[in-house]
Order: structure tokens, then sequence, then C-alpha cells
């Protein structure tokens, strides 16, 4: 089987979704022997021939510090289309609802395979964080419900995110297809585990919370900090190890600063060697995500590999499969709910222990076991496809396309500065590559490009 995959994150990119995408490659690659080619916006300094798939990295460009980390890929990546085209690939499968599905879209009108879109995490919180016009918020969650309702098969990583893409006007199916985790099921031995957390004080018998993600408020760590602080006050002893960055970490730091926390809060940057993650998971006695952003979370499935219970959200998207009290704990959204559960379990830390135990049973799910579940649905997606199951939906990206998205774009001309401050500084980019395209069907241009390689070719076949 030949499976397309695209997304606009990928390694170095630290994020949940760039993590799925290469244990995707990876996995179908070396468990199921398929042929897989991951289209992906370029980073510079970047050896993508390392994997054992081949990438194909598109044109970029930095966005600033409107998506810190990120950069934004070209809408009209030719030459990605028509290399992705003459893979040929039987399943095209998409994971951003922006540029990788405008990309897959043109795959797909060329090659005719089935595309898949999976749906990670709430866009529309993403779309209002970075703009303030609610009329391009509007128009921003237009423009990707069409984008996903013009795929074959939709896909979401839990119940929550799957209601939440309802919500925003998706009127099709969807079918809940879980991420794994890639921390084998066990404990890291205590020589390693001593060896990771030397150097912080981490004293025997006083209970240890850790976060892991990117930190960024939205996930809900002020909630943490002012739940902290009330046990601080009762004079209850515990320690805090927070890892990863973000836009939001020197001001995480200053609140715990304020707090009075420093002394026992720590916080170690990013952590990307994933055997150093798991010791960490194994060190701590209880794993803090009151995160009602996530749909899926991944952290907490590797918590729960590590036998390492969370407390969550009730009735919060990862918190899905969660029984309260038994394989983790669920809170009101609330401090005060939180810093009173961290109370009683302090005073009773078998009750982590044991509620760590039936997480790693209950909820742990092998990104290997994910994946061979997706491969079966390839198939399953394919035959759908052979028997003509799929609604005839699909449209070219082409001239009609680009230009209601350029009309779109010039009848928000008089917010453009805003947008340019709050949105992404490459706004102008896309505007001129739309405009530019309005005359001009991919499709055509894909062609010209085809024909000037074979030219080449044949008058230099060297």
């Amino acid at each position: 089987m030949r499976i397309c995959l695209l997304n606009d994150s990928f390694p170095p990119v630290i994020d949940g979704v760039a993590n799925t995408v290469l244990n995707y490659a990876t996995l179908l690659t070396s468990e199921e022997k398929a042929s897989v080619i991951v289209a992906t916006p370029r980073y510079p300094g970047v050896n993508y021939a390392e994997y054992p798939f081949r990438v194909l990295p598109y044109k970029s460009f930095d966005i600033g510090g409107a998506v810190e980390g990120y950069r934004a890929g070209n809408p009209l990546a030719v030459r990605t289309v028509s290399g992705m085209m003459e893979f040929h690939p039987d399943v095209i499968h998409t994971h951003c609802p922006v540029i990788s599905t405008m990309l897959a879209r043109q795959v797909q009108h060329e090659t005719d395979a089935p595309l898949i879109f999976t749906y990670h995490t709430k866009f529309d919180l993403d779309i209002e964080r970075a703009v303030r016009s609610r009329f391009l918020q509007k128009g921003g969650i237009r423009f990707l419900i069409e984008n996903i309702s013009a795929c074959d098969e939709v896909w979401a990583v839990s119940k929550g995110a799957g209601e939440n893409l309802k919500s925003l006007g998706y009127t099709g199916e969807y079918t809940v297809m879980e991420n794994g985790v890639d921390f084998p099921k066990g404990r890291v031995e205590k020589s390693r585990v001593d060896q990771v957390t030397a150097g912080y004080d981490l004293p025997e018998g006083v209970p240890v919370f850790l976060f892991v993600g990117r930190l960024l408020d939205y996930k809900g760590l002020p909630l943490i900090v002012d739940a902290l602080q009330i046990l601080a006050e009762k004079e209850i002893p515990f320690r805090m190890v927070w890892i990863g960055g973000g836009a939001d970490a020197e001001a995480l730091q200053q609140r715990v600063k304020e707090a009075g926390l420093s002394d026992r809060a720590f916080f170690t940057g990013p952590i990307q060697d994933r055997e150093e993650l798991r010791a960490w998971n194994t060190r701590a006695d209880l794993f803090l995500f009151p995160s009602t952003y996530d749909t899926n979370g991944i952290v907490v499935r590797e918590a729960a590999a590590c036998a390492l219970a969370s407390v969550l959200i009730r009735d919060s998207s990862a918190a899905e499969g969660i029984s309260d009290g038994r394989n983790g704990f669920l809170i009101d959204h609330n401090a005060e709910a939180m810093a009173a559960l961290l109370e009683r379990l302090c005073a009773h830390p078998e009750k982590m222990r044991e509620a760590g135990k039936h997480a790693m049973e209950e909820i742990y799910v092998s990104w290997s076991d994910s994946v061979k579940h997706a491969y079966e649905r390839y198939q399953v997606v394919i035959e759908n496809k052979k028997a003509g199951r799929y609604k005839e939906h699909r449209a070219a990206f082409s001239r009609r396309l680009l230009g209601a998205t350029a009309e779109a774009l010039s009848a928000t001309s008089d917010v453009k500065d805003a947008v340019r401050n709050n949105v992404l500084s490459a706004f102008d980019f896309y505007t001129k590559s739309l405009r530019e395209g309005m005359m001009e069907n991919i499709s055509e241009r894909i062609e010209e490009y085809r024909k000037s390689i074979t030219a080449r070719k044949e008058k230099d076949p060297e």
C-alpha cells in the first residue's frame, strides 16, 4: 500500500500532531511494510533524508511571533503536489485542515485516491487566539469546515474532538481513531531515574507532581499554580516539576515566584529524549493535566504507560476513559477542587499508586496498536472508494476556489493591519499567492512543470 501523509508540522517541531505523523510514517513503514511519503513545510538545516521513509519538504517561511517555533507552508507548492501525484498513492491522509488539506485535495483530484482527514485539536480556539476580528474568525472556521467536508472520511482522535468539530458546522460523520503513545508499558529502573532527576530537590516521601507539554496558559497551568499555592499555605509538603517550553513559560515562572513556590517548583525546559521523559513519569506520583483544550491527551497515556495516574477536568476530552478514583482522578474546573483532591491524595499516597496501576492496565494504547488499526481502516476506505460509497463532493483546488478565497481576503483589506499583528506576518504572502493563482489552474501549472522536467531529461539524459 502507498500512503501519503500530510501535516503542517513535523520534527524538529515538537507537538502532538507532529509526533503522530512521525509515528504513523515510521510504523506503517516498519510494521505494515507500506510505502510512505510525508509532505510538510521545510525547516532550515533539517536533514530529511535520515528517515526510513520519504519526506517531501516544501517551501515555507517564518511567521515570526504569531505562532512560536512554527513555519507556514506555501499553499501553491506545485512541485510537492507533482511529487505526490507521481507517488500514485492508494490513500491520502491529512492531519491539518489548512495548507496540508489544500494540497491533499489537489492530489486527490489528480489521482482519485481516497482522502482521509484526522481532527486532532480544537482549531476554533486556535483561530480565536490568533485572530481578534470576529469576522475573520468566522471566515477561517468556514474555510476549515469546507476543507474537512471535502474529504472522503473524517477521523477524530476522541469523541470530544468529533463533537467539537460538529459544533463548528461539520455535518458529516466521523470515526473515532485514538492516537497511541511510543512509551513501552512499564516503569524505568531506579538507577536511571536517580540519574535523570539528580540535581533537583526531590526528597523521598514527598509527593512529586508533574506536567509535561507546551507551557501555555490555556492548558490550565494557572489553575495548577493556584492549587499548589493553597497547599503551600496549608504547609502540605510537595514538589512540582514542569517539563516543556512555550510562549507562556516566562509568565508561568513569574507566577510561580509570586505565589512563593520557587523552592518547590522546578522547570526543566523541553526534553526530547523519550527515555528521560519516561524516567520523570516514573519518578512522579501524580500527573496534573487540567486542560480543556486538548482533545486526546497523549501525555496522559504516556503517564499511564509508567503507572502514573492523572488529574483531569471532568467531562474534558482528555478525560475520556477515566473512571474517577480508579484509573485517574476527575475534578471540577477550579483551583479549589484540585487543591482539595491533592490534599487528600497527599495524605493517602497509596491511592495514587493504585490508580496508576489501573491506568497502565486500562487506558494505555501503544502506537503499534493504533497504527495497525489505522492501516486496517485504510483498507476499508480503499474498498469503499472502489465501490463508489463516497459522495462526489471533492472539488479541484482551482480558479474558482482561489478566486473565492482571494475575494474574501480582499474584502478584509480594512483590517489588514490587525490581521498582520494578530494572525501571521505571512498575510501578504498568502494574498499575493492566491491572487496570482486566480487566473491559473494549479493542474495546468503541474502539467507545465512535468513537461519542463521531461524536456530537460531529453536534452540532457545524464
